[in-house]
């Protein structure tokens, strides 16, 4: 018999009835350190005291009148987002996979009325992640993802991450966009080089391609800067946010330069729910306790502070962990074998951790996590190496 719920995920046998901080509690009243933070989502913590209160104020107010008419406080919320970045315009969505989708449309539309209809392809990286959805999983390519959903939606050609050399040569008359995430995600916690994104910049400018970059999960103040591509000193035509942008309510966003969207004119492309009034109210409240100089100066000191103690993990259990790599507060620990082991014996220890491919742990806490609490999850994740060291050793 089949649950009524479709059983699609591989659940942890948990379940969390409150929030609070960096802190989940369980049914049973146990309180877990959350170091996942939802999958790099709940970049406020759980129950932020101003997260809670714009989201009250605005229900009280107006929750949802769909896309036919104006919305103020999606209007406020692009005005911000393009004041902070390169882009001219804003599409909303609920999530990254409708961003990602978004813009793949623009980039194929802008060629369309430019009188190129034979640009349509898009170059994306073989390790690469872009939500779930048909075209999605068409776009990286990942066997685990595509199994028995052939044929896959065609106009996407893969290559391996930080190497211009293959990029240039899938380069093609077909080429319309360049796709990748600074930092590579569920992937394997790959950041991409400065070179590299430099170099495809460059790449872009030099055949006339778009660039868009996928910060659904890097972005919003992740890696130390609010954007991570803003290390490499660049900028893209095209960009993806969604996660950390409602810090834990369904918001995503497509922003894009003026001429990158001159294609998205009214009917080409709706969504019902976005960028409602809730979400772009709290949106906007993320956006203005992220973007603040002080607050990206603290994700960089804590993420100094983590990545000197992850070190000092990795090097006390060479047997179980092969290196330390990411950047900011998006980190993975490389296992020299499966994660599961770690990641179970973690949950033992009352400690949330998220998976990536089948061998790297990623550590995504709160960017507001303190000290105290990111030493904690240190000394957790030693805890449960030593657990199944102990465990391999019997």
């Amino acid at each position: 018999m089949i649950p009524h719920v479709m059983p699609t995920y591989a659940r942890a046998p948990m379940t969390f009835v409150k929030g609070e901080g960096s802190w989940l509690m369980d049914k049973s009243g146990e309180r877990w350190l959350d170091a996942g933070g939802g999958i790099a989502v709940n970049i406020l913590g759980h129950a932020h005291p101003r997260l809670t209160a714009a989201l009250t104020e605005q229900a009280q107010r107006l929750w949802h009148t769909s896309n036919l008419y104006h919305i103020e406080e999606q209007e406020l919320l692009a005005a911000r987002l393009v004041e902070m970045t390169f882009a001219d315009t804003v599409f909303f969505t609920n999530s990254g996979a409708e961003a990602c989708e978004a813009a793949i449309k623009v980039a194929r539309r802008h060629w369309y009325v430019a009188g190129h209809e034979e640009k349509t392809e898009i170059i994306t990286l073989s390790s690469s992640f872009h939500g779930r959805t048909w075209a999605m999983i068409s776009a990286s390519g990942n066997e685990k993802h595509i199994s028995g959903f052939a044929p896959l939606a065609p106009g996407f050609v893969q290559v391996p991450p930080n190497d211009i050399d293959a990029v240039q040569g899938a380069v093609s008359s077909q080429t319309a966009a360049i796709m990748v995430e600074p930092v590579i995600g569920e992937g394997g916690i790959v950041p991409l080089s400065d070179g590299f994104l430099k170099q495809l910049r460059v790449l872009c400018d030099t055949h006339g391609l778009l660039l868009i970059l996928d910060e659904v999960q890097c972005g919003m103040g992740r890696t130390g800067k609010l954007f991570a591509h803003e290390w490499a000193g660049i900028s893209p035509d095209i960009m993806t946010i969604a996660k950390g942008i409602g810090g834990g309510f369904p918001l995503g966003a497509c922003l894009a330069k003026s001429d990158a969207a001159k294609g998205m004119t009214a009917g080409t492309h709706g969504s019902t729910y976005g960028g409602n009034p809730l979400a772009c109210r709290i949106g906007r409240e993320v956006l203005d306790i992220v973007s603040k100089n002080e607050f990206l100066d603290d994700v960089r000191r804590r993420a100094g502070f983590l990545r000197q103690r992850l070190e000092s993990v990795t090097a006390e259990h060479p047997r179980l962990f092969r290196e330390l790599r990411g950047t900011g507060l998006m980190l993975g620990l490389v296992c020299r074998g499966a994660n599961s082991p770690v990641i179970a014996a973690a949950h033992d220890q009352r400690l949330l951790l998220v998976p990536a491919g089948g061998d790297v742990i990623r550590i995504l806490p709160p960017l507001n996590m303190d000290e105290a609490e990111l030493r904690q999850v240190c000394d957790r994740i030693s805890a449960a190496a030593r657990q199944v060291e102990m465990a391999t050793n019997a």
